[in-house]
């Protein structure tokens, strides 16, 4: 049995916080309460003490106070995991909110970033030298969680996925050691952490190779959800033949309100939301072929990298309601158009959406050993959310989500991308890594024999 703070004299409590710069959070304590949320607010736990991180010095002391006590851990970087899995109930959070840095060095272009950095500072950051990261299309998001799990996003046709640009990390075990992983030192754990999530110990902090992007043309074009089948036939053919440079996710979608046009308030619709990195100059010959199929609305122009890292920030702050499944995909054949376009005619709340992510270009060129992340191979990573302000209807959009995943999954490549997953049994979790589970295993038996962090896509040990 693991365990809990009631488990424990104040003479512990007293010796571990002597150790830390940071502070320890307790269920007593007026802030508790605040330092409890996340995200996503339909995962309620109740951890037993929060360890706010100050340095890799508080990491370490607060790795050995959880294993020396058998603590349940639970790691949180941004905290926007969709499963709550930065949280954990009983145990011991190691918060890593307070290690930020991000340092641009623009002799080899690349950046160092804290283990508890969000996006968006990155993006900030980056920016002013002309530069960014692949990493996802929110920037609340927090670094460690989406980079540790992949990293899908905006540039990844064109630079890879966060994992294919990580050059190095720094870690903490679950012995409480301190290592540095790259392509020389430590090379197996390096393997494992580029898309093996939190199974391998603490990343306190990381280092990316940076690309020039400054500016970007991009921008959301929407169509009837009625004319799905069509849109999502020609987006195929479309996405996995033009150059590098443009990438777009499909989406079914409602729109919810501003910064949308009224008109458009509150219909289903069939929407793509694009991003061209090349030539300024060149952009609007790209997008021909776009507007040729007559969108309804179209919000394309040249903005700053960060603008659209940031669009969808308003639309989706922290506090919603959310449930997520997801699967990978091969194609878009007629039956799971039709489904598409079925679930997509029928989103339960404003904000509920799907979403199918390009895995062409540079992310699909890398071999599907070469890092965990297994499906190289796969067209799409697809996602389906159920979003909603009011917890009165988290069981409406938990059930739209499930019928809509369980409708495709026969449709699929299998597994999911595990960033997009919630708590959903061993089977899964070895479905997503695929032929790449059982070299992690074996990693996961080395550096944490004993499963000290299992609160995760857990691998557990060979």
């Amino acid at each position: 049995m693991a365990s809990t703070v009631q488990d424990f004299i104040s003479p512990k409590i007293e010796s571990l916080t002597a150790q830390l710069r940071g502070k320890v959070i307790l269920p007593t304590d007026s802030t508790y309460g605040e330092t409890r949320k996340i995200y996503n607010a339909m995962i309620d736990k109740h951890p037993a003490m929060f360890v706010m991180c100050f340095d890799v010095a508080d990491v370490i002391a607060s790795v050995n106070f959880a294993r020396e006590n058998n603590l349940l851990v639970a790691v949180r970087g941004g905290g926007h995991n969709g499963g709550g899995l930065g949280l954990c109930d009983d145990g011991m959070v190691i918060d890593l909110s307070g290690i930020k840095f991000v340092r641009v060095n623009t002799a080899d272009n690349t950046v160092r970033v804290g283990g508890g950095n969000l996006w968006r500072e990155v993006d900030h950051a980056t920016h002013a030298f002309g530069l960014a990261v692949p990493a996802g299309i929110i920037s609340s998001t927090g670094v460690g969680g989406l980079t540790l799990g992949g990293g899908v996003g905006y540039l990844s046709r064109k630079y890879g996925l966060t994992i294919d640009n990580l050059l190095e990390a720094d870690m903490v075990l679950a012995d409480g050691s301190f290592v540095t992983v790259n392509e020389r030192q430590n090379k197996d754990l390096f393997w494992a952490i580029r898309g093996g999530g939190g199974n391998f110990g603490v990343v306190t902090s990381f280092k990316f190779q940076a690309h020039p992007v400054k500016n970007v043309f991009a921008g959301p074009t929407l169509w009837p959800i009625e004319k799905t089948d069509e849109i999502m036939e020609w987006y195929h053919d479309f996405i996995n033949n033009v150059p590098d440079d443009l990438n777009g996710f499909i989406a079914t979608m409602v729109i919810p309100g501003p910064p949308f046009p009224e008109h458009l308030h509150n219909k289903h619709f069939c929407g793509i939301v694009w991003s061209y990195t090349g030539d300024m100059e060149k952009a609007k010959e790209f997008f021909k072929p776009v507007l040729a199929m007559e969108p309804i609305f179209e919000h394309l122009g040249e903005m700053p990298y960060p603008t659209l890292q940031s669009l969808f920030d308003g639309l989706l702050p922290p506090g919603l309601q959310w449930y997520w499944r997801a699967d990978f995909f091969n194609e878009l054949g007629p039956e799971i158009r039709k489904q598409h376009l079925n679930f997509g005619s029928n989103i339960p709340s404003p904000l509920s959406q799907m979403h199918l992510y390009p895995i062409s270009g540079a992310a699909g060129r890398v071999g599907k050993t070469e890092t965990p992340w297994a499906y190289r191979d796969a067209k799409y990573a697809g996602v389906i959310v159920g979003v909603d302000p009011d917890p009165a209807n988290a069981g409406k959009i938990t059930q739209w989500c499930k019928d809509y995943w369980e409708a495709l999954h026969p449709h699929s490549s299998g597994g999911a991308y595990s960033n997009f997953m919630m708590d959903e049994g061993q089977e899964r979790v070895q479905a997503s890594f695929k032929h790449n589970y059982k070299r992690l295993a074996h990693i996961k038996k080395q550096v944490d024999p004993n499963n000290l962090f299992r609160v995760n896509q857990n691998i557990k040990p060979e």
